[in-house]
């Protein structure tokens, strides 16, 4: 049996939450980081008087010593599941997605965060929503669940009503989270127009986001094999024949190498580095991304 695959995440700033974790705290309470010194009255711990600081007071009073605790942090993961999110060679995008799900909720297992997903394709998909919890096998659940639909028909209609695309969709999705604070994963191939984008980003601008880019290594450079390929769309089903000259090679590159431009321009306009999935999750390479987010 093989091992699950783990990563290490850490939030650049503060919690607000009071459930007691591994990240660093606003609240006051029973941690090892000193805040300030407070009066016994205000603060009545006998265990935290603090003989040398009442000595020094300028009023005679008892101080204590007053500590911040570290908190738990909801994870929210934010999933595409539309059409695009099921092509793939070796595995499908949205397998990868799963796979990258599956180390999340082991991961937040380990430091004691809550896990929950969300999932949208041309609506929002209430088939697999899941309030955020705590559990050794919320992963697993949460990853069975992307791997069947990933295994289901391509046509299959989301159940969260009349399709109005992947952008507006995703926007009415956030909007469930907008005012929380969370870490929030956006999983996605973000094969749609980035203009709803923005407006996600500003109902998620208490969370710290963390965009996950999964492209798969057969659409980011051309096949190297003969000049006529046949290619179908994902989304609309539209299947036509593409010669691939040189010149249309070259757009190929080009137009990839725009894409990944124009999302590092959008993310990074609110100080976001998106991270960038190709064919296979590294659980490696997602503990660097937070060990310099950190830094």
């Amino acid at each position: 049996m093989n091992a699950v695959a783990e990563f290490h995440y850490r939030l650049p700033m503060r919690s607000g939450g009071v459930r007691p974790g591994s990240h660093r705290g606003a609240s006051f309470g029973s941690g090892q980081e000193f805040a300030m010194h407070g009066r016994l009255f205000d603060y009545p711990d006998p265990r935290r008087l603090d003989l040398r600081a009442s000595v020094r007071a300028a009023r005679s009073e008892w101080l204590v010593r007053v500590h911040l605790q570290r908190a738990a942090v909801p994870v929210q993961a934010l999933v595409d599941v539309s059409a695009s999110m099921r092509f793939g060679t070796r595995q499908t995008k949205l397998e990868v997605a799963a796979d990258f799900v599956e180390a999340l909720g082991h991961s937040a297992f380990r430091v004691g965060d809550p896990l929950g997903m969300l999932a949208f394709d041309q609506g929002a998909r209430d088939d697999l929503f899941m309030p955020p919890r705590s559990g050794r096998g919320i992963g697993n659940l949460l990853a069975t669940m992307l791997r069947e639909t990933a295994r289901s028909s391509v046509g299959a209609v989301s159940s969260g009503g009349v399709g109005v695309g992947s952008g507006e969709a995703l926007r009415r999705v956030a909007s469930n989270m907008a005012g929380r604070q969370a870490l929030v994963f956006l999983v996605s191939d973000f094969h749609w127009p980035l203009t709803a984008l923005p407006a996600v980003l500003d109902l998620l601008v208490h969370a710290y986001v963390v965009p996950i880019v999964v492209w798969d290594a057969a659409e980011i450079a051309p096949p190297a094999g003969g000049p006529l390929l046949a290619v179908s769309d994902a989304e609309s089903g539209k299947v036509r024949s593409l010669w691939l000259s040189p010149s249309v090679r070259e757009r190929w590159r080009e137009g990839v190498a725009k894409r990944r431009a124009e999302l590092l321009a959008t993310f990074g306009k609110r100080a976001i580095q998106p991270f960038f999935i190709e064919s296979a999750f590294d659980p490696e390479a997602m503990s660097r991304y937070f060990l310099e987010a950190v830094a």
